[in-house]
């Protein structure tokens, strides 16, 4: 995998090596403005040293005051080196030290680009698995609407058949209501009919019996005139 700090990463790592070169750089200007200085105090000794011999020519012979004026010379010399070598020190242990805290700095930012290229592959990997996932998902929903497409296509034809046989029942319901209807008519007219029917038999029923209590009571008392002298006859016989 590519990582997008790379490219950062070997960018800062050549940053310190122009760094370098900018101190190297700094160090020859360095030298070099050192050289001048020398080459200026040279020439200032050499001036003060003229203007010396020439105050003091009278004193010493020419072998002598060449001799001084070159030790001057050399002290002055060594004096400037020492002193453009104690700068050029410390600007070198500025340098180092500026040097160590950028690869300080470079060290801690490979560590958090590592850790950020770390998190970039597990982001990478999750949404890998994530996307497994959601293909895994959409399969599984493209599978299930396959089924259920079926499912419901089956279930329209069962609604379909039992909305027909619902019509069927409904249809032998209104008629079978319909008979119940026209036969509950019939069975109340006839009802109607053998009430009165049966109240006519029961004024016939009264009147015979009222009838027969007449024909009854007209017997009996028939009957008891026929008994009465009879007994009268009986009871005067059994006297006598």
């Amino acid at each position: 995998m590519f990582s997008p700090f790379k490219k950062k990463k070997s960018s800062l790592e050549q940053e310190p090596s122009r760094e370098d070169l900018g101190i190297r750089g700094d160090l020859e200007e360095t030298q070099i403005e050192a050289e001048e200085s020398v080459h200026s105090t040279n020439s200032e000794t050499n001036e003060e040293t003229q203007g010396s011999f020439f105050n003091n020519k009278g004193h010493m012979d020419k072998s002598t005051l060449d001799l001084v004026i070159a030790v001057e010379q050399m002290v002055k010399a060594k004096q400037h080196v020492e002193m453009s070598y104690s700068e050029m020190q410390d600007r070198l242990n500025q340098a180092n030290g500026q040097n160590d805290r950028m690869n300080k700095d470079l060290r801690n930012l490979g560590k958090v680009i590592e850790d950020r290229e770390k998190s970039i592959v597990e982001l990478e990997r999750r949404l890998s698995d994530n996307n497994l996932k959601v293909d895994q998902m959409m399969e599984d929903y493209r599978e299930l609407h396959t089924t259920l497409s079926g499912e419901i296509e089956q279930l329209k034809g069962v609604i379909e058949l039992e909305r027909q046989n619902y019509a069927g029942l409904l249809q032998k319901h209104n008629e079978t209501t319909a008979d119940k209807t026209k036969r509950i008519s019939e069975l109340e007219e006839m009802n109607l009919r053998l009430e009165a029917e049966l109240n006519q038999m029961k004024q016939r029923s009264d009147a015979l019996r009222q009838e027969k209590e007449h024909l009854l009571n007209i017997v009996n008392d028939f009957t008891n005139r026929l008994t009465s002298p009879y007994a009268s006859n009986t009871g005067a016989n059994e006297g006598a």
